[in-house]
C-alpha cells in the first residue's frame, strides 16, 4: 500500500497554534508547514491537498498535483481573488465551533446595544451613577441577518431564542422555522422592519461595498432604540467605512459594532476608533480552532479518499 499523500499548510495564524494542533493531526502524512523556513525551498509536486489562509502568491503554482484545497475559514474570498487557481474542489471550513463563536458574537453585540452597554461604560469612566431613561426590551426590537448561511441560521436561532423578534435575507429565498425571510425583491421592505442590522454575508462581486450610505437610509427609524444599529463580521469588503462614519455622525445609524474592516488592521487614524456607541473588535468574532480546522480536514480527506462527495465545496460562480 502507498504511503498516505502529504499535505501543505500554509496559515497565516498564530505560528505556535498551529505547531500545537499540529501534533495531534495528520499522524500518518508527510506535513508541510509553509511557516517553517526550512520548507520554504521543499518540493510540492506529489502533493494531494493543502490547508490554506492567505497564502504565499505563489503557493498553488509550486503544486501540480493538487487535489483538494481546504480554506482555513468560513470565509473563501481570500483565495478565489487573490490567486490563479486550478480546477480543483475549494472546501470551506464548517464546523461547530466556529459557528457558536459567530453567534455568541452576534448575541453579545445585540444586547450590548440593547442594554446601552457603551453608553454605561461611558458613565462609568466619569463615575457617574444614573439610570438611562428608556430601556427596551427584546422583544421590542427586530433584528434582520443578512446572509442565511450555516452562521445566519444559527445566529438566528439563538437571537430568536433570547426574546428577539428575528428576520432574514439572503439573495434567494429560505425558509426557517418561526423566522420571516426575504430574498432579492424584498431587500426594501426587510429594510425597513430592521432595529439591529446583522451583516453575514460573503464576499461576492454583488455583496462588495453593499453595506453604503444608500442601505442605511433605508432602515427603519424610530423604533424601540430611536436610531438603527449595523453590525457587520462577515467581511470587510462588503461596507463602505466613509459611509458608516457618515450615517453615525447624522444620525441615520444610532450606533455599529464592527469585526472586519476595508483595510485589516483598522488604521489607528480611523474615526471609527472613537466614535461614541461603536464597539470595535480585530476580526475576531469567530476565529478559527485549529485544531477543530484540522479535523474537519481529515474527516473531508477520509470522505474523499473514500470515494464520497466532499461536504462544504464552494460554487465559484456563486463566490461561497
Amino acid at each position: 500500500m502507498s504511503a498516505p499523500s502529504s499535505i501543505v499548510i500554509d496559515l497565516k495564524f498564530t505560528p505556535n497554534s498551529i505547531s500545537e494542533a499540529l501534533q495531534s493531526a495528520f499522524a500518518e502524512r508527510d506535513v508541510i508547514n509553509m511557516a517553517d523556513e526550512a520548507n520554504q525551498g521543499r518540493d510540492l509536486s506529489n502533493v494531494d491537498y493543502a490547508v490554506v489562509w492567505k497564502p504565499d502568491q505563489r503557493l498553488f503554482e509550486k503544486m501540480p498535483d493538487l487535489k483538494v484545497i481546504f480554506s482555513g475559514g468560513a470565509g473563501v474570498d481570500h483565495i478565489l481573488t487573490a490567486y490563479e487557481l486550478p480546477d480543483l474542489p475549494i472546501v470551506r471550513f464548517v464546523d461547530r465551533s466556529l459557528t457558536d463563536r459567530m453567534s455568541e458574537w452576534v448575541v453579545l453585540q445585540c444586547l450590548s446595544h440593547l442594554r446601552q452597554v457603551t453608553a454605561y461604560s461611558k458613565q462609568q469612566r466619569e463615575h457617574v451613577f444614573h439610570e438611562l431613561d428608556g430601556q427596551p426590551e427584546a422583544c421590542d426590537v427586530t433584528v434582520g441577518v443578512m446572509g442565511l448561511g450555516v452562521l445566519g441560521i444559527d445566529a438566528a436561532r439563538k437571537l430568536k431564542a433570547m426574546g428577539f423578534n428575528v428576520i432574514g435575507w439572503s439573495r434567494g429565498k429560505k425558509d426557517i422555522d418561526g423566522i420571516e425571510t426575504f430574498d432579492s425583491d424584498g431587500l426594501d421592505a426587510f429594510l425597513a422592519h430592521t432595529d439591529f442590522l446583522v451583516g453575514l454575508l460573503p464576499l461576492t462581486e454583488e455583496t462588495r461595498g453593499f453595506y453604503n450610505r444608500s442601505l442605511f437610509a433605508k432602515l427603519k427609524q424610530g423604533g424601540a432604540l430611536g436610531k438603527p444599529v449595523f453590525m457587520n463580521a462577515g467581511r470587510g469588503g462588503s461596507q463602505i467605512e466613509a459611509d458608516i462614519i457618515f450615517a453615525l455622525e447624522n444620525g441615520v445609524l444610532g450606533g455599529a459594532s464592527i469585526d472586519v474592516f476595508e483595510a485589516e488592521p483598522l488604521p489607528a487614524e480611523s474615526p471609527l476608533w472613537d466614535i461614541e456607541n461603536v464597539i470595535i473588535t480585530p476580526h475576531a468574532a469567530a476565529s478559527s480552532d485549529v485544531r477543530a480546522l484540522f479535523v474537519h480536514v481529515e474527516e473531508q480527506i477520509a470522505r474523499y479518499e473514500r470515494g464520497e462527495p466532499l461536504e462544504h465545496v464552494v460554487d465559484r460562480e456563486a463566490g461561497y
